[in-house]
């Protein structure tokens, strides 16, 4: 009996590595973008996601034919929705300049491809506020993105970019 449930538990252990291994590079990616750290500093969303991993390492025996992945990305999108407070203050990353809705419906709608329909009964929001937030959120995002290439900073850490030639703010 213990050999058949060390060999359970020991297969269970290796496909779930398989799993991480192979997911886990675009999963701390979501995760980065929706804490909005910088490159380099994630490690409120190497947190996010390690708890998002754990729950699904919890369920793994039951997911039953479920993807792990969808099941992961929706405990870490759950989980960012619970703990957003956290992350309302910017810190400079790509999507720094977004509230915390608004980073998770644009990485939900966007990054993800997740349609309109399952992104709102994911977040329990009408549909037509998920499509107004993801709107508000791109026009916010290509607004950045004109400040930038008329100035040559980044709107959100006042550094120059590559291509900036011009003077970068003080």
């Amino acid at each position: 009996m213990r050999e058949r449930r060390a060999a359970r538990e020991s297969r269970r252990a290796r496909e779930f590595e398989a799993f991480v291994a192979g997911a886990g590079g675009r999963l701390l990616h979501a995760a980065t973008l929706l804490t909005g750290e910088p490159r380099g500093e994630t490690t409120a969303a190497e947190r996010l996601l390690t708890t998002a991993l754990a729950r699904t390492y919890a369920r793994w025996d039951r997911l039953r034919g479920e993807d792990p992945y969808d099941h992961t990305r929706r405990a870490l999108a759950a989980l960012f929705a619970h703990r957003s407070h956290r992350y309302r203050r910017p810190r400079g990353g790509l999507l720094a300049r977004l509230t915390p809705q608004e980073r998770l419906v644009l990485v939900l709608r966007l990054y993800e491809g997740i349609a309109e329909e399952q992104t709102a009964a994911a977040l329990g929001l009408p549909v037509e506020r998920v499509r107004a937030v993801c709107t508000r959120a791109v026009t916010t995002m290509r607004s950045a993105a004109r400040r930038r290439d008329a100035t040559g900073t980044s709107p959100s850490t006042g550094r120059r970019t590559a291509t900036g030639a011009a003077k970068v703010a003080p």
